[in-house]
């Protein structure tokens, strides 16, 4: 507090209760009115106001006496009050105020200095606080604001309003009022303006704000400020990513703009600018056309004289999943089974089907003219299909398909077969009389991605599937609903009409088996499957599947467990994440620059249970140029489950791959993601001063609004500090004096002189 200061102020000393004083008030007005009103027939005018001047006046003398005013002396004292002086700390003060000027935060430090003798002129009233908001609050000072560049890696200037307001509370000394240097480039609660709710609450903040705006226009930058484009995108489906241009001191120009997926370009396109302050809106339309995260990425050319070089590209993350699986059936002849195969795959939402068959071929019946239009419905496109059009098919089905026509073999195509798998397709063969070895075929243009070999003439004696212990627990397999268990489910199919003998290869699992035949002295694969390279095979030594669509209940139910298997089957094939034993996630997919890059493993056993105990081993590769950037290895836990964090990495778009195997080194898989590290956040995106907000913000509390740094202190509005009693009081009366009496006689009997003379009783 202040010195203590002598003042005083005018005060009724009546005894009388304040009801009291308020009905002898009411009752004096009351008469005066009566007073005036029966001299209201007088005919001259100067009498009838002479007469109510004085009947007045009258009353103002006997309410002064009945009031007693007094005059009550104070010593008081003035409180200090607190003036919050807040400086934006976030990143773009960084950027120059000015082109190729000092930078907002140098001119903030200056405007301070020059600030200073002003607050040290009224101390005596207020108490001035520095706070720099990053966006917790802390105190600077110039000096600190010259040693310390701002760094924040964003603006919230609502938040540092309130956390300064919060300071009242319970506190001696108030907030008289908020000097705010900023540039105003919110992108919190304000990035969209004062809308309603916001405007609201910063009224209620109940103290002027005085925004001072930090940094001019005329800066040359060009930066890509947002990108639209959803989360995820179906394969071989069109997607469309907008890209939100900003061009500052272009006008005239067009610059080239360049969509790129891990290094590869996608597309270009040309941005013009009309003016010198410009957004814009830049479309590329994009098919992808493999499944998985990849990180895509839109840049524009950097010009020397541009103030930040950062904001010219920007990484996204897209996910890509399938809308519908797109499926190859090609059967050797019409058969059962490949007709209900194709009627399940046709009524299967998520499956677009594209079914070959040949009616029959030069074997089948002796004089057929040799024309390929007698063999089929139509010529079989085999070029087409198998070198031109494979890697668009997420599945291969080849049913019953024997090579022994040159018309329809496929042996010339073996290597575009095996390069498709190879490469991530997947593939499954079915048997029949036509398939493995029983067609009199010296190539089988698929040995080399099946997971079978021949290993004999077929067995045509009916049985009933019998699946292994890892058919008991494979997701193909796993067709038990309710309490009926796997094993039950599978013994209550129908009987097959014989099979293809096979010998499964190394590396091969076989899920289902002849429960009587055997081959090397171990049950006949029926169903056997097998990673090969990238991609997937899976061999099916029967043409005799369509039995499991009949009824096998014993009382005659229809079940769905021939669609379950098949719809099993094919989301095992094209790798469907909730079947894949190894899972790889980037945790989150976009990162913000400075953060560091989470990996999540989920490691499985080939029964689909946690592994616990499987090691692993996490790769972040640049998806760029490829090399290694980090490396990463760790344990999973009880849950089969691991978290990397790798340290934050420059900019750019990266593939994390895993790699996991069990506690007995048994290999569990591969498998990965692919993650953006953002070049600048939200705050450095953006290089421009947002005075319109700023103007706002002062606008809706009542405080004043500077354009520059250079004002005055007089010319920003501030509560004036209260005033309080630090003294005893004491009273004067006033009404005890004679004069005032005597004034009061002489106006009465002047009143009444008067009144006698007009002829007034």
């Amino acid at each position: 507090m202040e010195t203590s200061i002598d003042t005083w102020k005018l005060v009724s000393l009546s005894p009388l209760p304040l009801a009291a004083l308020v009905a002898l008030v009411l009752a004096l007005v009351l008469g005066v009115v009566l007073a005036c009103w029966g001299v209201r027939r007088e005919a001259a005018p100067r009498r009838r106001w002479l007469l109510w001047t004085l009947r007045v006046f009258a009353g103002l003398c006997a309410l002064f006496f009945l009031l007693e005013p007094g005059l009550r002396r104070l010593q008081v004292a003035r409180v200090k009050n607190r003036v919050a002086v807040l400086v934006d700390r976030s990143g773009s003060m960084s950027f120059p105020a000015q082109p190729r000027g000092p930078s907002r935060n140098d001119t903030v430090a200056a405007a301070l200095e020059a600030l200073g003798p002003e607050m040290q002129g009224l101390e005596d009233r207020y108490a001035f606080e520095t706070w720099g908001f990053d966006p917790e609050l802390s105190p600077v000072t110039a000096e600190g604001l010259k040693a310390e560049p701002p760094r924040a890696s964003r603006t919230d200037l609502f938040a540092a309003l309130r956390a300064i307001k919060a300071g009242d509370s319970g506190g001696a000394r108030k907030l008289s009022g908020v000097i705010l240097f900023s540039d105003g480039v919110d992108n919190a609660d304000l990035a969209q303006g004062l809308g309603g709710r916001p405007r609201q609450m910063l009224e209620q903040l109940g103290v002027p704000v005085t925004t001072v705006a930090v940094g001019q226009g005329g800066l040359t930058d060009l930066a890509i400020e947002a990108v639209k484009v959803d989360d995820f995108a179906f394969v071989r489906n069109s997607i469309s990513a907008e890209a939100e241009i900003h061009g500052r001191g272009f006008k005239g120009q067009s610059v080239q703009v360049v969509l790129k997926r891990e290094g590869q370009i996608v597309a270009t396109k040309l941005a013009r600018f009309e003016t010198d302050d410009e957004t814009q809106n830049v479309k590329f339309t994009f098919t992808p056309d493999q499944t998985g995260r990849f990180v895509y990425t839109i840049s524009v050319p950097v010009y020397p004289e541009e103030v930040v070089a950062e904001n010219n590209t920007r990484s996204f993350a897209l996910k890509v999943i399938r809308d519908r699986v797109r499926v190859l059936l090609v059967a050797g002849r019409p058969t059962w089974d490949e007709r209900f195969l194709r009627g399940v795959l046709r009524q299967d939402a998520n499956v677009e089907l594209i079914s070959f068959y040949i009616l029959r071929n030069t074997n089948d019946q002796s004089g057929a003219f040799d024309e390929p239009r007698e063999l089929s419905l139509i010529p079989f496109p085999r070029e087409e299909i198998f070198q031109k059009k494979i890697d668009t098919f997420d599945v291969v089905l080849v049913l019953n398909f024997g090579s022994e026509d040159q018309q329809v073999s496929l042996q010339m195509f073996r290597e575009d077969i095996e390069r498709y798998v190879q490469h991530g397709g997947a593939f499954a063969y079915l048997g029949g009389d036509r398939s493995f070895g029983e067609a009199q075929s010296p190539i089988n243009p698929f040995e080399k991605v099946l997971p079978v070999v021949t290993a004999g003439p077929a067995n045509l004696e009916p049985f009933v599937a019998k699946p292994t212990e890892a058919g008991l627990r494979h997701p193909i397999t796993a067709i038990a609903t309710g309490s009926v268990s796997n094993d039950a489910a599978w013994a209550a199919f129908p009987p097959i009409p014989g099979m293809n003998l096979t010998r499964a290869k190394p590396g091969a699992t076989v899920l289902l088996t002849h429960p009587g035949a055997l081959v090397d002295g171990a049950p006949a694969p029926l169903l056997t499957i097998m990673e090969v390279g990238r991609g997937r095979s899976m061999a099916i030594s029967t043409d005799g599947t369509w039995y499991w669509a009949f009824p096998s209940h014993s009382g005659g139910a229809p079940t769905r467990n021939y669609e379950r298997f098949w719809s099993n089957a094919i989301r095992w094939l094209v790798r469907d994440p909730d079947l894949t034993t190894l899972s790889v996630t980037a945790d989150p997919p976009s990162v913000e620059p400075g953060k560091p890059v989470g990996v999540v493993v989920v490691a499985r056993q080939q029964d689909y249970q946690p592994a616990p105990g499987a090691k692993v081993n996490v790769d972040l590769i640049d998806a760029d140029d490829g090399h290694l950037v980090a490396q990463q290895n760790g344990t999973v836990d009880n849950d089969g489950m691991v978290r990397f964090e790798f340290p934050a990495p420059p900019a750019g778009a990266y593939k994390v791959v895993g790699r996991a195997t069990t506690k007995d080194d048994k290999p569990l898989g591969e498998s990965s993601d692919a993650v953006a590290v953002r070049a600048v956040g939200p705050e450095l995106a953006d290089a421009r001063v947002n005075s319109e907000l700023l103007q706002e913000i002062s606008k809706a509390t009542g405080g004043a609004f500077f354009d520059s740094t250079s004002f005055s202190l007089s010319d920003v509005p501030l509560r004036e500090p209260p005033l309080v009693e630090v003294g005893r009081s004491k009273d004067q009366p006033l009404s005890d004096r004679w004069y005032w009496l005597t004034m009061l006689i002489v106006v009465l009997g002047l009143e009444w002189a008067v009144r006698r003379r007009f002829g007034y009783i």
